[in-house]
């Protein structure tokens, strides 16, 4: 990046750090130099690196290098090793593999895949640790008759100790320090007093991702769901008293559209939390769902890296920020597999308590609903598919006698797709565009919502236009506005 000349009058200030904003940068260097700024001035950082990144040796050299260069980088969370080419096996997904093991022989062959594993990367890494003791107690665990979640815990478990040797760090393992209920969830009340305590007196430390203790003082095992090192590191991050929380994986940051629809999206340079959300809620994956909510609370930033190419930028989560979005529209997320329950019945808006008649129907199946777009004779409840397929016939049967309906019409083959951007609300003429972008591929819309935040639009079609929908609209916001046109 080349020099420019800087304009007193542009001065701004971000802390107690001088920040010199030219307005002939570009987005780019506005927002690379906003992270380099803010970093230069954090104190203290938790660091989670996932699978991926520590799937064998080499990846293990690299979070190394990652983690050295940078004092402040004090907590470091890790998943269990991934995959280390296309078609080999997460060591996860292997634990599993034994825990359901229906032969002697079969158990003792995804066992010993499971030792060597983790003795490739130790030999591979040249340090002085022995996990044999370790694999011996996890033998006899099985033989005792051991939980799943204890089985499935023991990549996160293995892995932070071969990283904490590695580094130097002390380890903590997971289940003295993070409590977890029978239902998966973190108990803050109980984990918050021990973790906090136990992080200010240690220096650096090396903390699993993925379990805890189950909060019933009984000290068994208890898993978060799949992608609970992200929890986890959140967790951490909130309990550390961190000023940032990297969260390290094999993408440069958050995508504003998937990469199997869209060719070669471009990242997202800063988003918040509700935009985070709404995405994630939606199917876009890089954070687990819950892992949000602990650092959000403590308005804690987390930076998405790319452990194979550190120097890339990333991704930045705020909570809020005045950055100026480089698009009206932030992300583009979408599922599949939604139906539609149309219920008609004339003067319906005059009938106190329609609405809740209707859904107390669903409420009593166990029926969540997506959204609930309604006109003056009618009110539309879009469900999952899967969810109501097979109590469908007991729904309508319910619906006809609660509010009596004229007619029901059930449609399935929707897909739900929302445009993300906290841009929006001060763009004229978003949901036009969308309509537009769709009608040029003749794609017919078959459902619109708009949230009052004016942060999101869902709009649903039908699955065979889904991934031409998204690819119509990624190019009506960001390609042809980096085109300028």
């Amino acid at each position: 990046m080349k020099k420019k000349k800087l304009s007193l009058d542009k001065r701004k200030y971000l802390g107690k750090t001088k920040i010199f904003f030219v307005s002939r940068l570009n987005k780019e260097e506005e927002s690379c130099i906003l992270i380099v700024l803010m970093e230069a001035i954090i104190m203290s950082k938790i660091v989670k690196f996932g699978g991926s990144s520590l799937a064998d040796a080499t990846q293990f050299q690299k979070v190394y290098d990652i983690i050295k260069s940078d004092k402040d980088r004090r907590f470091v969370v890790p998943s269990a090793p991934g995959k280390r080419f296309k078609d080999d096996t997460k060591v996860t997904d292997l634990l599993y593999k034994i825990f359901y093991a229906k032969t002697k022989n079969e158990f003792h062959l995804y066992f010993d895949q499971l030792k060597e594993r983790f003795l490739d990367i130790i030999e591979g890494l040249h340090i002085d640790i022995s996990l044999e003791e370790d694999f011996l107690a996890i033998q006899k665990a099985l033989e005792d008759g051991t939980s799943e979640d204890y089985i499935v815990s023991r990549g996160e478990y293995l892995n932070g100790k071969i990283l904490a040797a590695y580094l130097g760090f002390e380890f903590i393992d997971a289940k003295d320090v993070i409590f977890i209920d029978e239902d998966g969830r973190y108990d803050a009340k109980k984990t918050d007093p021990i973790l906090s305590q136990k992080l200010e007196s240690v220096s650096y430390a090396v903390i699993p991702g993925f379990y805890g203790s189950l909060n019933d003082d009984s000290g068994q095992i208890k898993a978060f769901s799949r992608g609970g090192s992200d929890v986890t590191g959140s967790i951490v991050a909130k309990n550390g008293k961190v000023d940032l929380y990297e969260n390290w994986t094999d993408v440069s940051g958050f995508l504003i559209a998937d990469p199997r629809i869209v060719k070669n999206p471009d990242v997202i340079e800063t988003i918040t939390y509700k935009e985070l959300r709404e995405l994630s809620y939606m199917g876009a994956s890089v954070l687990h769902e819950n892992s949000v909510f602990p650092v959000r609370k403590e308005g804690i930033p987390i930076h998405i890296k790319n452990t194979n190419r550190p120097q890339d930028p990333g991704t930045l989560i705020v909570e809020s920020t005045c950055h100026k979005p480089a698009h009206v529209i932030t992300g583009i997320a979408g599922k599949q597999g939604f139906a539609t329950v149309m219920i008609e019945k004339d003067m319906m808006n005059s009938e106190i308590g329609f609405g809740r008649k209707v859904l107390q129907v669903f409420e009593d199946y166990h029926v969540s609903f997506e959204h609930m777009p309604s006109g003056i004779d009618t009110m539309t409840v879009i469900v999952n598919t899967e969810e109501f397929i097979d109590k469908e016939q007991d729904i309508l049967a319910g619906l006809h006698r609660s509010v009596h309906p004229d007619s029901i019409i059930l449609e399935s083959d929707l897909s739900l797709i929302a445009v993300v951007g906290r841009g929006m609300k001060a763009s004229r003429g978003t949901a036009a565009r969308v309509f537009k972008a769709l009608a040029k591929e003749n794609i017919n819309i078959k459902m619109i919502d708009q949230g009052s935040s004016e942060l999101n639009i869902i709009i649903g079609v039908r699955n065979c236009y889904f991934k031409p929908a998204i690819k119509a609209i990624y190019k009506e916001f960001i390609d042809n506005e980096r085109d300028g046109l």
